[in-house]
């Protein structure tokens, strides 16, 4: 890793406010000042700042209970974000696995170790997310054996991997996916004749939603459920 990056990384520091601080000396890495921003830099690497030794966080994994209205961004001009929502610190080198549009709600899991949320978002790893699906009518046996199988997608070749489905009511029943594509649960509805006019995620693979968390709110994970991925 570069060591401008690094050091925007475990600092408050901007990247431009880091290389600055390189470029002036300040900075060394296992006992040698290294003025090159460039300068690549492992885990193993004793960095100091102003003769201060800079210690790299330990990952961090959240999950998220969005609320609508908000958008699954690092950043954007017009609406609230998912991180300005948890207000951390360091929000920069946080990232979201497993997005959702920005009028759905329920479960996003949040985190800076980026093998971990590649577990999770990677296609070939075919991780479940099941939603609670409301519909404007009635969902049909046609349509439901149809998604079951795997539907077309307007405007795409291939169909999507078969669904798992639940109903619970008329218009509302549990739809688990192994896929992300582009706004695929209403493409999937609308492609069989109906429409989702409400849209709520409650677990990702073996994670569920906790009940405790009202819309907005957040917590860290346990351990165990890091590892369950």
């Amino acid at each position: 890793m570069r060591l401008d990056r690094y050091l925007s990384q475990v600092t408050e520091l901007s990247r431009s406010e880091s290389r600055q601080m390189i470029r002036a000396g300040r900075v060394s890495v296992d006992g040698l000042a290294i003025a090159q921003p460039a300068h690549q830099v492992d885990s193993r690497a004793q960095i100091h700042l102003d003769e201060r030794l800079l210690d790299r966080p330990m990952p961090r994994y959240y999950m998220v209970n969005k609320p609508a209205g908000v958008v699954c961004a690092t950043r954007d001009p017009s609406h609230r974000t998912i991180l300005e929502l948890l207000g951390l610190s360091r929000p920069k080198t946080l990232h979201i696995a497993g997005r959702l549009d920005i009028d759905a709600t329920g479960l996003v899991l949040v985190t800076d170790d980026g093998q971990w949320s590649h577990r999770i978002t990677s296609p070939g790893r075919s991780c479940g997310k099941t939603y609670l699906v409301t519909l404007k009518y009635p969902l049909q046996e046609a349509q439901a054996a149809t998604l079951r199988q795997g539907v077309s997608l307007r405007n795409e070749n291939k169909p999507t991997r078969p669904a798992e489905l639940h109903q619970l009511g008329e218009t509302q029943l549990t739809l688990t996916i192994t896929e992300g594509r582009y706004h695929q649960v209403k493409r999937m509805f609308a492609a069989v004749g109906n429409r989702v006019v409400g849209l709520h995620r409650q677990a990702i693979g073996p994670l569920t939603l906790d009940e405790c968390l009202s819309a907005g709110d957040y917590r860290v994970l346990t351990q165990n459920e890091i590892d369950s991925f």
